[in-house]
């Protein structure tokens, strides 16, 4: 495998360290919220044209990191996107479909999109642009530039970015993997990514979450797969809290999101999707910084779940087929 390692093996050792006992001191997992180094520099674009798997396109890596133009590997999976999808409004409107992907299939560090509700896509955007939904660490770029966006983002905007991504079917891009030996990782791009050496770690009570082949990651392939890590046990033991409500500390989830857990007209699927980005939403609405409608709705579900609970429950969701 490709490995995107840009800084020494012990610096980022040691920089890992440095970041879980930051992350520790605030309340949040640093598993959930991967942070790169200080030092990180993405790597030199040295002009050659990338590819990925089952496409005909070729992008250079800077052209794959223009935030007013979606990386469009495989056109044909989707719609033809609309303008703020593509190519955003500049100077402050990023084109969503270069986050999220030009499918919306997303990654670790943000939401995949795919057939969530019109109605909660169009709340969730009109949150970030009030000021309703922030994030608890507000040094993680993904979401503060979502924020930043979110500013200035039209009512139009809104309803044509809803619009395209309600349309497009969900479709499975991770597999879990129960073991209690990891890969050791760096954080590169704000996710983890291993690090080339085959050097192994324990995994402890933490999800690592990982592309499986960092190359098509790092060129933003809307087919990138991830790989999935999870101390043993951890699905059998999520499926009963998922189901008993924590035993008890919360309800059962279908409760609200269905009897398949794959949603309602207005409240979003959680089936099959990221163990990083469930946990950081499941913290951001237990801290505040996620409020509005539907958090204020979620805050006492979730108050009262351990650690050790939401590594299952999202291990299990992250299994299930979207």
């Amino acid at each position: 495998m490709k490995t995107l390692r840009l800084v020494p093996l012990f610096a980022a050792v040691a920089m890992n360290f440095v970041i879980t006992l930051g992350n520790a001191q605030e309340g949040h997992p640093a598993w959930a919220y991967p942070m790169n180094p200080p030092d990180f520099k993405p790597a030199n674009d040295d002009g050659s044209i990338r590819r990925v798997p089952d496409s005909s396109a070729g992008y250079t890596l800077t052209q794959t990191r223009d935030r007013f133009a979606a990386t469009d590997w495989h056109p044909e999976d989707h719609l033809p996107m609309p303008e703020v999808v593509a190519k955003g409004r500049k100077p402050d409107v990023f084109a969503c479909g270069w986050c999220h992907r030009a499918d919306g299939s997303g990654s670790p560090e943000n939401a995949n999109l795919m057939g969530l509700p019109y109605a909660y896509i169009v709340q969730q955007l009109k949150d970030f642009r009030s000021g309703d939904r922030k994030t608890s660490i507000a040094k993680r770029a993904p979401t503060t530039l979502m924020i930043a966006g979110s500013k200035t983002v039209s009512d139009t905007d809104i309803d044509d970015a809803a619009r395209y991504f309600s349309s497009l079917k969900p479709r499975a891009n991770r597999r879990v993997v129960e073991t209690a030996v990891v890969p050791r990782t760096i954080v590169d791009g704000w996710v983890h990514i291993d690090n080339g050496t085959g050097e192994t770690e324990p995994i402890g009570q933490r999800i690592l979450e990982l592309p499986e082949r960092s190359e098509d990651y790092e060129s933003r392939d809307s087919r990138a797969r991830f790989i999935v890590y999870a101390p043993p046990g951890s699905i059998s033991r999520g499926m009963k809290l998922v189901q008993t409500g924590a035993e008890g500390r919360s309800i059962p989830c279908a409760t609200c999101h269905g009897p398949e857990l794959k949603g309602t007209d207005t409240i979003p699927p959680i089936v099959g999707r990221s163990p990083s980005y469930l946990a950081r939403q499941i913290h951001d609405i237990r801290s505040g910084a996620r409020a509005g409608a539907n958090a204020a709705q979620m805050k006492p579900v979730v108050e009262k779940l351990t650690e050790g609970d939401i590594v299952a429950i999202t291990a299990y969701l992250a299994s299930r087929a979207p």
